[in-house]
């Protein structure tokens, strides 16, 4: 028996040391908080993405009484982008969320199991990695690729 390490790799900043690109993403993810519909968890997260050609799409958690019919706001913006748009890569996504008073959290929100493999698809689909913005008031994580996120996958490249 071996261990195995693995390593992942995610850089902290601040608001201010963002890209202006990558400063407005964040923006309109906090924006699209306010869509959300989350009467059940009082949850609620907001997602934005843009994709290779320019276009930006927002999406955000919809919930519902029979769950698990509800759909995360990365996985709203990511089958827009599909639907939409289904020659386009999507080149970077920002997360936001805000908690049960409205507040915006303190710590960045990380996508859950099945958002995380729906980018590892959309990752393999597409050839490349997406440049990943995890908002949090205290900071924001860069994350270059969803590996970083989800080291084993059930999909491989």
């Amino acid at each position: 028996m071996k261990d195995l390490k693995l390593k992942i790799q995610i850089k902290a900043c601040q608001m201010e040391d963002l890209t202006t690109e990558d400063h407005d993403i964040v923006e309109k993810a906090i924006e699209a908080t306010e869509l959300s519909y989350a009467p059940y968890s009082q949850f609620h997260v907001g997602a934005c993405l843009k994709l290779d050609n320019g276009i930006i799409i927002k999406g955000c958690n919809q919930e519902n009484a029979a769950f698990p019919a509800g759909i995360c706001a990365e996985r709203t913006a990511i089958f827009a982008a599909g639907a939409d748009y289904p020659d386009q890569p999507i080149k970077t996504l920002a997360i936001a969320a805000r908690d049960k008073d409205g507040n915006l959290t303190d710590d960045p929100v990380s996508p859950c199991g099945t958002c995380r493999q729906v980018m590892i698809e959309t990752e393999k689909r597409f050839g490349h990695p997406i440049h990943i913005l995890l908002y949090g008031k205290r900071c924001v994580y860069i994350v270059d690729g969803i590996r970083n996120l989800m080291p084993l996958s059930f999909t491989e490249f």
